[in-house]
């Protein structure tokens, strides 16, 4: 059952440790300085089993201004919040804080709890209720029920239970979708069992015994064991806080910030396209390229804040950012953060991922602007072709296109079905489902016949271009497969002519001079009167000595090419009509005999030695015979 996850949020010394433990029994502070000063500094962690039968995680916030770091991490995964104020000070410097963070992180449902009622007479308690339903007008907690207590006392207390028990029945229980993933917020060793990680799971579910990867830096580990509250449990799903004992990784491995999921379902990256919003509290604009310290799930990270419409940004307006970042973060488009300014350091914004793994952006570009236009309203099926065409040649696997969009299994298979049928998405690759923009192959198509048109203007004489290097020209690092995807389509197509080696434009020929073309006619004579005794092709350069030799050799290339002669060796060609004659004598011959080798080819054709072996040779490459010693015999 899914576990809805409550939070504290509050000023210091507002009485939140204090709720849980009534409401609980449970004190979650329970470090030693905790205990001396009287504060909560680190995450804690309680729960409550409810009389509608759901149990409900809570995580107790850090409120002093120290320690909000602390608070937004546990901040992240929350699905309500207790937003808590003493009822002796009313509204401070940190409920404002917290409350700009629960806002920023989408936190959408809560319950308003005045605390230390005991310490106040009823008209001033009554004042900062009005003060607390004033500052929180207009916001997701301006209707959340407001119940005032006395953690000492215990009054109120009930009535809270009761409003909780009801928050929760009134949630709706939908299972976070796609892989599992748990940021993480402690990690420790226990004596005989090795790293242990706690935090509260955000999405999928998982078991013991399954495989895991540690991001960012992606490291393999294996679940030896899993707790819910203190109680061993083989399966985890989103919404629970979790303990995960870890197989395969060390403590000193694994940090705050990193995050547990499963293999292969993130993309770490330095750079996050975002929708960030400046707050309105802010006393100053926001320059481009501003430092920042960055919180997405428990992580902090120090990165530039890249506005890329604007030089300046106004407290209150929001802008399309792309955040470059110091060291890699894995995240899911759709993941939420806060900003905090480097120093002095305080919630300046915050807001939420669009692309977690883009391209560089330009700024003042129009196509940028496009891009964050897309993002925003853009259907999904839209979304996937953008991010196929940023892939470019390298097109992307149906998994690595799940994490780009964040749209895992038969959703995303749903939303490719319509631009799969019409074409719009090529598979170029079926056992790994890579896909490719139709409008990217087509400029490869595009660019495949400029290459071919341009070497055909500047090798008038060849017939063709070879396969290899045209690959090499089309891109640096052309996938082999999606080359090879190309060669066949354009040849059912009828676009292009495969000549072994080497690839043309359909109907291409060779364009001969006049002078050349009479070169072509008398090589083509001599070699066809020559018969089985051809010249070689130094003879050959003797016979037209007034012609250069490197044009001798493109016009016997060209005689090649057009399977007028046939290349024995290095040197000595052939014309195809006499070897097609020769080929039928000696299959007759060998009908009758059975076998061939040097001598009797002499006798048969009458031609000399230094023919005979190139010959025999000839003949087993193109699988008309097979040599048995020194013999041949008939494949």
């Amino acid at each position: 059952m899914r576990e809805i996850i409550l939070g504290t949020a509050g000023h210091v010394d507002h009485g939140k440790t204090s709720l849980v433990k009534a409401l609980t029994g449970i004190d979650t502070d329970r470090l030693k300085e905790e205990k001396e000063r009287g504060i909560t500094i680190e995450l804690g962690f309680a729960f409550l089993d409810l009389p509608c039968g759901h149990r409900l995680g809570i995580i107790d916030v850090p409120g002093h201004e120290k320690f909000v770091r602390n608070m937004v991490a546990g901040a992240a995964g929350l699905d309500l919040v207790a937003f808590i104020v003493a009822a002796d000070e009313g509204i401070m410097p940190q409920t404002r804080e917290h409350f700009e963070i629960c806002r920023l992180l989408g936190i959408k449902r809560g319950i308003i709890i005045i605390t230390k009622k005991d310490m106040v007479d009823p008209d001033w308690l009554e004042l900062v209720q009005e003060e607390t339903r004033e500052f929180l007008a207009d916001s997701f907690l301006a209707e959340a029920p407001m119940i005032a207590v006395s953690s000492i006392t215990g009054e109120g207390i009930e009535e809270v239970r009761t409003v909780l028990d009801g928050l929760v029945k009134g949630s709706e229980f939908i299972e976070a979708h796609g892989p599992f993933r748990m940021p993480v917020d402690r990690v420790f060793t226990m004596k005989g069992f090795g790293a242990v990680v706690t935090g509260t799971s955000i999405s999928g579910r998982i078991k013991a015994g399954e495989p895991v990867m540690i991001y960012p830096r992606k490291l393999p580990a294996k679940i030896r064991g899993i707790q819910v509250h203190g109680r061993e449990v083989g399966e985890v799903e989103a919404g629970h806080r979790t303990a995960i004992n870890l197989h395969g990784v060390e403590k000193e491995m694994i940090e705050r910030g990193d995050l547990v999921a499963s293999p292969d379902c993130l993309q770490p990256s330095l750079l996050l396209d975002v929708d960030f919003l400046y707050l309105a509290a802010n006393k100053k604009n926001l320059k481009n390229r501003a430092r920042v310290r960055v919180h997405l799930g428990t992580a902090e990270i120090l990165a530039r804040i890249v506005l890329l419409d604007a030089e300046e940004l106004a407290p209150g307006a929001s802008a399309n950012v792309q955040l470059r970042l110091e060291k890699t973060l894995a995240v899911w488009p759709g993941d939420r953060f806060v900003v905090r300014s480097y120093s002095p350091v305080t919630t300046i914004g915050g807001g939420g991922v669009l692309n977690a793994a883009p391209r560089r952006r330009r700024r003042f570009r129009p196509e940028t602007a496009r891009i964050f236009e897309l993002y925003r309203t853009g259907a999904s099926e839209e979304l996937a072709l953008f991010h196929l065409q940023e892939s470019s040649y390298l097109g992307l696997t149906f998994d690595r296109l799940t994490v780009k969009m964040g749209i895992f299994g038969n959703r995303l298979k749903k939303i490719l079905i319509n631009p799969l049928s019409t074409k719009k998405i090529l598979v170029i690759e079926s056992d790994r489902q890579r896909m490719l923009a139709a409008s990217v192959y087509e400029k490869l198509i595009e660019k495949t016949r400029e290459i071919l048109t341009g070497y055909h203007r500047d090798n008038p004489l060849k017939a063709g271009l070879s396969k290899e290097e045209l690959r090499s020209r089309l891109y640096q690092g052309l996938d082999p497969r999606l080359f090879q995807y190309l060669l066949n389509d354009l040849d059912k197509k009828n676009l292009v002519e495969l000549d072994q080696a080497l690839i043309r434009l359909a109907g291409h020929k060779v364009a001969l001079k006049d002078e050349e073309d009479t070169l072509r006619r008398g090589l083509d004579t001599l070699f066809r009167e020559a018969g089985l005794a051809p010249p070689t092709v130094k003879e050959v350069y003797a016979r037209f000595a007034a012609t250069p030799p490197a044009q001798v050799n493109q016009i016997l290339a060209v005689l090649s090419q057009e399977n007028i002669l046939v290349r024995i060796t290095e040197g000595l060609y052939f014309h195809q009509e006499v070897l097609t004659e020769l080929v039928k004598r000696v299959k007759e011959f060998m009908a009758a005999e059975g076998e061939i080798d040097a001598p009797r080819i002499k006798t048969l054709t009458g031609v000399s030695r230094k023919f005979c072996i190139p010959l025999l040779e000839y003949f087993d490459r193109i699988k008309l015979t097979i040599r048995v010693g020194d013999k041949r015999i008939l494949r």
